[in-house]
């Protein structure tokens, strides 16, 4: 096996244009397997493995700089850089990252978990670079969508205005997680389909691949494709914003890729575009029909499964809305299929909205829907949903717009590590006026939070964790929730457990534990984080000693902060013991070992609280 001889890129320029070739399709079936058993990012790192090689083979990392973006593109590049020998530990605990990880790898030099941050990034490379009289290059690889993300445009902008020596290879996959959308969709289709210009562009990379005559007719061929081009295409954007840009060429052709990396990093210093085409999903027939399916897949014991998905019910639950409310609109950032949105995309594909990777867009576009009379639904997973943190705040809370959220996969995600980790939302979305803020205990919960959520007239947030639900029956209709009324599950004495979401059915079953050692909390279903049931809490304070908050959310915050502020308010004095996650980003692993670690499943619940009891029994 060649990729048994690869300790390091210099390896791989040792090996001759064949054997990266054949290199391409070892690779290739050693992603397919590892992903099939750990689960993990399939058709954008099968998309890549030709244009990385090709980038190891020509530049010199680690010191030239190969800044990744969206780093589920980035497989190929941990197998090339000394991580062959543990990538069967990929996304499990312990083991190698499902992203860019500086901590792993002097090769990889910037963390990467959310899309858009390569360019800008890369600027700051380049600059410190410049600043301090270095010469080596930056490379910049962006595509699986991110390029709709404002940040990277803003990054475009100051890039092309310093005239930094800088590359951007541009992978153009025509996905992010599903087809891209939007007008830079359309552009990009433009100049890869343009008749004349392919044609020219299978001339020229027939050139590239069999040309021995040196870099002086590969710079001479760029600068006529550049001409070319700029006969073809009407002011191309890129070369408007101060970049040379150079493409699209094949993705997939080694020889084509290596002839260009080489004359563009031997004969420009300036910002370069390099557009290269690649197919999501290449090399699994599966994947390439299907790439939307196969962008993530999971591992082979976590499939099959009969009780729907939280995603599941609240997707098919807001069709249902959807037929009672013709104001309901529906956003989302590049995720119909993750988020549960398909359902109503396909239902009334007039009142569905698919921004791209762009979710600060998402949100103030929501909110000029919603002060001219519709109710719009922003469903963004809740670590993505952190990017637009101002626009909740400014244009949407200020204003009181009744924008509702849906935050999918909230709490402990499993094998995707600290930027996937969406543990944060309760305390980020707490601490903003005039927003409702909830968890449901269920996925029957959900369907009333959803339906309380489009008839409230203000900002409502629900969030709910990755995976299925618990099998409860989903009755018809919707019942209406009192907003910030909590529910008393069980009634007890001393012990008050209080829970959110999804660490509701833990306590619940930490309870029966304890019953059994002789101890009957009270067991409350907060369910509004935001506001607080604040008569009923204040009249469970008064005939319980301890109070035990449960959240899948950091200690700061969230539930537990809430409480002690409401206690302190409220002059109680009472003992108030937090089973939260530390203030930390947690690692990745599955969400069953990482809650046995962190004390959330019911029997570490249930210990917690007995260790706490008997210490205060000892104690008095």
């Amino acid at each position: 096996m060649l990729l048994q001889k690869i300790n390091s890129p210099e390896d791989l320029k040792r090996l001759s244009i064949k054997e990266l070739k054949d290199l391409a399709q070892e690779i290739r079936e050693i992603i397919i397997n590892t992903v099939e058993n750990n689960g993990g990012h399939l058709a954008s790192n099968l998309g890549t493995v030709e244009l990385t090689l090709a980038l190891h083979y020509v530049f010199n990392a680690p010191y030239d700089k190969i800044i990744w973006d969206v780093g589920h593109q980035a497989y190929t590049h941990k197998l090339v850089t000394g991580r062959a020998k543990h990538f069967h530990t990929l996304r499990q605990y312990g083991g190698i990252s499902g992203y860019i990880a500086p901590w792993e790898s002097e090769y990889d030099h910037f963390v990467v978990g959310h899309a858009g941050t390569s360019l800008s990034a890369a600027l700051g490379f380049a600059k410190a670079r410049d600043l301090k009289g270095e010469k080596f290059k930056v490379v910049a690889v962006i595509g699986d969508g991110a390029l709709t993300s404002g940040m990277a445009w803003e990054a475009l902008n100051q890039i092309g205005f310093l005239n930094t020596d800088l590359i951007v290879v541009l992978n153009d996959n025509e996905h992010s997680i599903s087809p891209n959308v939007g007008a830079l969709a359309l552009y990009l289709a433009k100049l890869r389909k343009h008749p004349l210009y392919r044609f020219f562009k299978q001339t020229t990379q027939n050139f590239l691949r069999n040309s021995s005559l040196g870099k002086r007719l590969l710079a001479l061929d760029l600068k006529l494709e550049r001409s070319l081009k700029s006969l073809l295409l009407e002011n191309p954007i890129f070369e408007d914003l101060g970049f040379k840009y150079f493409g699209p060429f094949d993705g997939h052709d080694i020889p084509v890729l290596v002839s260009v990396f080489k004359g563009i990093k031997e004969n420009l210093s300036c910002p370069v575009v390099i557009h290269l085409t690649t197919k999501k999903g290449s090399g699994h027939k599966d994947a390439e029909a299907t790439p939307s399916k196969f962008h993530s897949i999971v591992a082979k014991n976590d499939r099959g499964r009969e009780i729907p998905t939280y995603t599941e019910v609240f997707g098919k639950t807001l069709v249902e809305l959807g037929e009672r409310y013709e104001n309901l609109v529906a956003i989302t950032a590049a995720m119909p299929e993750g988020t549960g949105l398909l359902y109503f995309a396909q239902k009334f594909p007039n009142r569905f909205f698919d921004v791209g990777i762009a979710e600060q867009h998402a949100v103030t576009f929501g909110a000029g829907l919603a002060i001219n009379g519709f109710k719009p639904v922003v469903a963004i997973y809740s670590t993505f949903l952190q990017r637009s943190f101002d626009q909740i705040i400014h244009d949407v809370c200020i204003q009181k717009l009744p924008v509702i959220f849906i935050l999918d996969r909230a709490g402990i995600v499993s094998d995707d590590g600290p930027t996937h980790q969406e543990v944060f939302d309760l305390s980020y979305l707490r601490l903003i006026p005039n927003i409702v803020v909830s968890a449901p205990k269920d996925e029957s919960e959900l369907r009333d939070l959803l339906y309380t959520a489009v008839e409230y007239p203000g900002p409502f947030a629900i969030r709910f964790p990755k995976g299925k639900g618990y099998g409860v029956e989903l009755k018809q209709g919707f019942n209406k929730l009192e907003v910030g009324r909590s529910e008393i599950l069980e009634k007890g004495e001393e012990i008050l457990i209080l829970a959110i979401g999804s660490m509701v059915y833990p306590a619940v079953k930490a309870t029966e534990i304890l019953k059994n050692e002789g101890i009957f909390p009270t067991v409350l279903n907060v369910r509004f984080l935001k506001p607080l049931d604040v008569p009923l809490l204040e009249d469970l304070f008064s005939t319980h000693k301890y109070i035990i908050t449960i959240e899948e959310n950091i200690i700061t915050g969230g539930l537990f902060s809430a409480i002690s502020e409401l206690l302190n308010i409220l002059q109680i004095n009472r003992i108030l013991v937090p089973i939260a996650l530390p203030e930390k980003f947690i690692e990745q692993g599955s969400a069953e070992l990482l809650k046995d670690i962190y004390n959330l499943t019911e029997s570490k619940i249930a210990k917690k609280i007995l260790g706490v009891f008997e210490n205060i029994k000892v104690k008095g």
